[in-house]
């Protein structure tokens, strides 16, 4: 079935900006975004259900139009994935008026850039375990092998497994065992609605944390990941990210801050701490590519 729903847009949002940032983030894995000028094509395993869904995604002024194809029960939750991941589910309105000049700096430089989700908390989550302690790009590799060998096409674009699926899996070339017997984990916790995006923003953010370090493999960096780049809370400041603290020491001149004066210059960012904290991200590997390159940066 296939069917269009409109979003409208609240606050400075650009697709291509968006695509862009797929295109050039090597986490993102999506180096083909930009194959078609202007539409933004995705695939992914959708919950509830996590049968395969695709969507097309084009911005008319306020307006981004999805064409989705789906089952019809799965055309509702594809069509909020797809808000969810472009962070069209925000009111963004806000944003261009926090009162720091280093974000509106930011924001000069990335113009209509929101943070660009995983697909799901789920994958997420599985990306977690993929690249733990290996480098981004051999992660990035392995799951884009993972949804060809192991997803279903969409659109001639490969989804990535859903839980269902994950679990009959029990070889992934590049994967040691224990990561296999991780992913299987990260399973278990979406069929039983433990990682539900909804139920994860509804949290107290300390208490959100908590209960993803509870699913095994799951650490602070990887449950803060999974909170802001799977679920798509717009206000956590990431405690735990070496290379945005690193960055954020850069752009605002700062010997060796500790983790709590950067917090607390985050304050500011509120209630979009998430989204500057992508922006400063997206800026590093712009000017450095360490991600790409697979070597740290010192700024």
């Amino acid at each position: 079935m296939s069917e269009t729903v409109a979003f409208a847009v609240q606050g400075p949002f650009d697709l291509a900006a968006s695509i862009q940032f797929l295109e050039g983030f090597t986490p993102a894995g999506r180096p083909d975004a930009g194959r078609h000028r202007g539409t933004l094509a995705l695939a992914f395993p959708a919950a509830p259900s996590w049968r395969p869904v695709g969507v097309r995604l084009r911005q008319g002024g306020d307006t981004v139009l999805t064409e989705i194809d789906a089952h019809p029960d799965d055309v509702g939750p594809a069509a909020e994935h797809a808000r969810r991941i472009l962070s069209l589910d925000v009111d963004g309105t806000g944003f261009a008026a926090l009162d720091d000049p280093h974000v509106a700096r930011l924001r000069q430089e990335h113009p209509g850039l929101r943070p660009v989700l995983f697909h799901s908390p789920y994958e997420a989550a599985c990306w977690s375990v993929i690249g733990h302690r290996i480098r981004i790009v051999q992660a990035a590799a392995i799951k884009q092998r993972m949804a060809e060998r192991l997803g279903d096409r969409v659109g001639g674009l490969a989804s990535f497994p859903g839980p269902e699926r994950l679990l009959t899996v029990t070889d992934v070339p590049g994967l040691p065992p224990v990561k296999i017997e991780r992913l299987h984990g990260i399973a278990h916790a979406a069929l039983d609605g433990d990682l539900d995006a909804d139920r994860l923003r509804a949290m107290e953010t300390a208490q959100a944390l908590v209960e993803l370090q509870r699913i095994p493999g799951i650490g602070l960096f990887s449950a803060e990941l999974i909170l802001i780049r799977g679920a798509g809370h717009p206000d956590v400041f990431p405690a735990s990210e070496r290379r945005l603290h690193d960055e954020m020491a850069h752009e605002y001149g700062l010997h060796d801050p500790s983790p709590a004066r950067l917090a607390a210059i985050a304050e500011a960012w509120r209630p979009f701490r998430s989204w500057v904290a992508l922006l400063l991200r997206a800026r590093r590997e712009l000017e450095t590519a360490e991600i790409a390159r697979g070597r740290r940066v010192t700024r």
